[in-house]
């Protein structure tokens, strides 16, 4: 180790951090690992001027106060649900995040998983795969023009599901309670949770993990939904609970799901689940393309440098942390 800082990587999910030596050169020195449990990455992480983190958590109160050194945490994804802000910010560390590697993406996985529901792409597959040739088993299906989607949340991810429902023809609602019914000159009509429930065939989700989003999709909530109707989940698993979710399928209160993300992840096997000719699931992929992964590593090290380098980084999700931050800044 050298007389640079020190910036820890506590886990990453592709083949090397060329990128990240690339853009560090110079100013910090990169300790790699692959964890995502904090007791295995605090013996490296203890000194650290910087943690780079992908998955890893959580980033506790306790983490934090254990990183004495640490001016930057920087999240290679969107979603920092992992980490504690207020303790952060308390503790005088600038937290980042990456909130537009991936909008395209997870747009067009959301229509991809809601254009599989209503064609039943994949059971019909898994018939002609068992070598049936069969249309009646995968009735009924209804026309996706015409047909009425609910978003709940509308940033970024959900605007652009928006604009690519509406060129299907869709009727496009919207529930997000910091956005206001012309904000956007956007296809979609702002209403409430409950409303959006009742009147929508596709309901897709696309909110931040919070206190208060946390099992949103509750008993209640499916219980207010159409029985034709489908959920998706492209955003973060806990958001639905799943035991209720289980329930509503077992009870045929929805026809079915598509869920990039589960709560818990990955999903076991067995699970109540798998194995349903109504549910699709994917491994957390909606995020990917190789020009998404480009974005996303190289995103989160740029904030460290900025930081490191004396100036304010981009994308900040604690602002508050501005002026008393360990950094300087």
């Amino acid at each position: 180790m050298t007389g640079a800082a020190k910036v820890v990587v506590t886990d990453y999910v592709w083949e090397s951090l060329d990128v990240e030596r690339q853009i560090l050169q110079g100013i910090a020195d990169l300790v790699a690992l692959q964890t995502r449990d904090p007791e295995e990455f605090l013996a490296q992480a203890a000194d650290c001027d910087a943690l780079l983190t992908t998955y890893a958590g959580p980033i506790s109160a306790g983490v934090i106060a254990s990183m004495p050194q640490c001016r930057i945490i920087a999240r290679y994804g969107i979603g920092v649900d992992t980490i504690d802000l207020a303790a952060a910010t308390a503790a005088g560390i600038i937290v980042t995040n990456n909130p537009s590697y991936c909008i395209e993406e997870v747009a067009e996985a959301t229509m991809a998983l809601l254009l599989a529901c209503a064609r039943k792409v994949v059971f019909f597959d898994h018939l002609v795969r068992e070598l049936r040739w069969e249309i009646t088993p995968g009735k009924p299906m209804f026309r996706v023009a015409g047909s009425t989607l609910g978003l709940v949340g509308f940033g970024s991810i959900g605007r652009q599901v928006a604009v690519r429902a509406a060129a299907f023809g869709m009727r496009v609602l919207y529930c997000d309670p910091l956005v206001q019914q012309g904000q956007y000159e956007l296809p979609g009509t702002r209403v409430e949770f409950p409303e959006l429930l009742q009147q929508s065939d596709f309901v897709s989700l696309h909110p931040p993990l919070t206190a208060q989003t946390r099992h949103l999709m509750d008993e209640r909530a499916f219980a207010m939904m159409k029985r034709t109707a489908y959920l998706i989940n492209c955003s973060r698993g806990p958001v639905v609970d799943t035991e209720a979710l289980i329930r509503a399928l077992d009870t045929n209160l929805i026809a079915g799901c598509a869920l990039d993300t589960t709560d818990p992840e990955p999903l076991p096997s067995p699970h109540r689940l798998r194995g349903r000719a109504n549910v699709i699931i994917n491994p957390h992929a909606a995020f990917y393309s190789e020009q998404s992964m480009s974005g996303l590593q190289s995103g989160a090290p740029s904030e460290v440098r900025r930081v490191l380098s004396g100036e304010w980084p981009h994308h900040v999700v604690n602002p508050a942390v501005r002026g008393k931050s360990r950094a300087g800044l």
